[in-house]
């Protein structure tokens, strides 16, 4: 059932007889139902966010506050799951069923194709007005765009693929911090004899999918990952050094501990600051967690490339679309919301607490931290060039339903410690090639 309800929503490759009727009855009951319930004030915006985690709840205070100070009462309607997945399904019923919130937490895909099915109204008006195309790098506008107008708004840009590191643990080793996938096995071993757990992490598919993406990027380069996880060709999906992915990704396996399973990603950073495990693989929203614990970089912990993906940035972009709605006042607010995530002020305040960068291109990181400058430098050198890469574990790349194939292929590989890797990539190539 869970497969057949992303499916309906993953309709880029739907007949177009099939999309003509699910659109009309779905958007048609959103905005004609009687049974359509009434706001409870006309200064109230309700947004849903997955941002629970403690750093991750710091930044949507911001938010929140942005907007109050626009007069409107911030009705919060958070959903807790660092990937989304668990916000997407309680999104799905409430949208379906004629009720969805004022704004959601959307990304990638998902915002084509919920445009597609006729429920997202376009803030093109305020988007002019401020002049985002000019504020925004052009590949940011054209993921916030459907059909030329702008229907979502950008409230920053993440890197996923970094490694933080205990800076105690590896100075009382004596080690380097690993740039390569050798080094790092190198290093995990020495970690490991040493009574550490060398890698943290939690085995939920989409942290699953965001170490494997980070090896991959690291195996296959930036054109053969854009080339499988992009475009989706077989020979490349299927090809020997997709085998040699899936091998570095099973070893990576023995490196963590056996408590993974269901693991929450920030739980796994706490690990890290707390000198328990040595490493993890996460995006940039793992620093603020290292701030709300007292920790700086550079002196408690190293923020750098995932090992093997130097000069290569791996995009998620966290941004918020706007629905449709009866109420003519629904409309006043969600510009409101759209102008405050895309202020100035905003997208500087907001990315210093979070980890990320702005989406502004006017924005100054100044005053952040080295991991954020470190990022920006990474994301200017990446700009324009192949090395520019949509996160497959983040939502960017491709379709959801590709992208939940492309999880469940993943997943099972790395919880079955006999899972063979040349048969992990031929069934990941047939899984994506029957989700498309």
């Amino acid at each position: 059932m869970k497969q057949r309800t992303m499916k309906l929503f993953s309709i880029k490759r739907a007949p177009t007889a099939a999309l003509s009727l699910i659109a009309a009855l779905v958007s048609g009951y959103c905005l004609a139902s009687d049974d359509f319930p009434p706001y409870t004030s006309e200064n109230e915006v309700e947004v849903l966010h997955w941002w629970t985690s403690g750093g991750e709840a710091r930044s949507a205070e911001i938010l929140k506050n942005a907007v109050e100070k626009r007069g409107y009462d911030w009705k919060d309607f958070s959903v807790a799951g660092g990937g989304g997945e668990s916000a997407m399904m309680v999104l799905k019923a409430r949208a379906v069923s004629g009720n969805p919130p004022t704004s959601a937490q959307i990304k990638g895909y998902d915002i084509q194709e919920w445009s597609q099915l006729n429920f997202l109204s376009n803030v093109d008006d305020v988007a002019k007005k401020e002049n985002w195309d000019s504020l925004l790098p052009k590949f940011v506008a054209d993921i916030m765009k459907y059909k030329g107008q702008y229907v979502a708004a950008p409230a920053n840009i993440h890197r996923v693929n970094l490694l933080w590191a205990n800076k105690g643990i590896f100075n009382e080793l004596n080690l380097a911090v690993p740039k390569t996938l050798d080094e790092f096995f190198e290093a995990a071993e020495v970690i490991k004899q040493a009574g550490y757990i060398p890698l943290a992490h939690g085995s939920q598919p989409w942290q699953d999918a965001t170490l494997f993406e980070a090896v991959a990027i690291a195996v296959l380069g930036s054109e053969d990952y854009y080339k499988a996880f992009v475009k989706h060709y077989m020979d490349v999906l299927q090809g020997d050094k997709m085998v040699k992915v899936f091998e570095a990704f099973k070893k990576m396996r023995s490196y963590t501990d056996d408590k993974i399973l269901g693991r929450d990603w920030n739980v796994a950073t706490n690990m890290v600051i707390n000198g328990e495990a040595a490493m993890q693989i996460m995006g940039d929203w793992a620093k603020g967690e290292f701030t709300v614990a007292g920790k700086f970089p550079g002196e408690d912990y190293v923020c750098t490339a995932a090992p093997g993906t130097a000069g290569k940035f791996a995009y998620n972009i966290d941004s918020f679309v706007f629905f449709k709605s009866h109420d003519p006042s629904r409309g006043i607010g969600q510009r409101e919301v759209a102008s405050a995530v895309m202020s100035k002020q905003f997208q500087q305040d907001f990315n210093f607490s979070k980890g990320s960068l702005p989406a502004r291109n006017d924005v100054s990181i100044e005053k952040f931290d080295q991991c954020a400058k470190s990022s920006m430098k990474a994301f200017k050198q990446a700009e324009g060039s192949p090395d520019m890469l949509p996160s497959m574990s983040a939502d960017m790349s491709t379709t959801s339903f590709v992208r939940a194939a492309i999880l469940d292929v993943v997943n099972e590989f790395f919880m079955d410690a006999d899972a063979d890797p040349e048969k992990a990539a031929k069934r990941l190539a047939r899984a994506i090639k029957a989700a498309m």
